[in-house]
């Protein structure tokens, strides 16, 4: 009964860490790394970006998504209709492998999760403080798209998942057969515990916190001045104007000026 279930979760699991989000923002990420690494050495939103890097290398060096490709595809794909009927199954090292490394994963993307919301509010302050304006700008935008490429997508949830089917695999798999390949560990039947946070509370609160951040409109206002109402009545009747007679005059081949001068 098991084996579908499996199955179906390291596809899920496999499609959502390999998707091209999270491929993107490294490479993105990566590129800002590369200008500004001459310029911004001792920069602290320049070294959190770092750190964010950091556990995405680390994230793709663990080769999470081969691992969990390697034991789906060890699954039969066809299921025996008798109850008792034998039936090929991933061995108990397999198992432990990839609940390992599911393991490993949860905890990297968890710390991703965190860098990348300290990452934030630093941005965000120095953006407020005027320093820095493009870079901060650019690195609280990416941020924010990391930090919701992982959640919408819903990359730990399904990793969590994953390894509460591989806990029940492994645990009949290992009565079946004693064949232990990880000595000295004891697989966390409950991942809740081995994370040592509830995932749903952190997330929200990470959420809340870079929702309610100050945002650096001071600047802002200082670049895009707001027009007074006078001069944006103005410029709202004579564009209008003007396209009318463009639209009544389509058929004239002359050119026909539409802008307005600026001042």
């Amino acid at each position: 009964r098991w084996l579908p279930v499996l199955r179906r979760r390291c596809g899920v699991a496999g499609k959502r860490l390999s998707g091209t989000g999270l491929a993107a923002e490294g490479r993105v990420l990566r590129a800002v790394l590369y200008v500004y690494h001459s310029r911004l050495l001792r920069h602290r939103p320049y070294l959190a970006l770092q750190q964010v890097e950091q556990c995405l290398k680390r994230l793709w060096k663990m080769n999470l998504v081969g691992c969990i490709e390697t034991l789906a595809g060890l699954i039969p794909k066809k299921n025996t209709p008798q109850a008792h009927a034998e039936c090929l199954v991933p061995s108990q090292p397999m198992l432990e492998t990839g609940a390992l490394k599911v393991l490993g994963g949860c905890k990297l993307i968890l710390r991703l999760l965190d860098c990348c919301c300290k990452a934030f509010l630093l941005s965000v302050q120095h953006l407020c403080s005027e320093e820095f304006i493009l870079l901060n700008t650019v690195a609280s935008g990416l941020l924010s798209r990391l930090w919701f490429v992982i959640q919408y997508r819903c990359v730990l949830q399904s990793l969590i998942s994953l390894y509460d089917v591989l806990s029940t695999s492994l645990h009949l798999v290992s009565e079946t057969q004693q064949m232990p390949f990880i000595k000295g560990f004891t697989f966390p039947s409950d991942i809740s515990n081995f994370l040592g946070v509830n995932v749903s509370s952190e997330v929200k609160k990470q959420k809340a916190r870079m929702l309610t951040t100050k945002k650096p409109t001071g600047w802002l206002k200082k670049l895009f001045p707001t027009m007074p109402e006078a001069v944006s009545e103005v410029g709202k009747k004579r564009r209008f104007a003007t396209c009318t007679s463009a639209v009544k005059n389509r058929s004239i081949p002359r050119p026909v000026d539409i802008g307005e001068p600026v001042l």
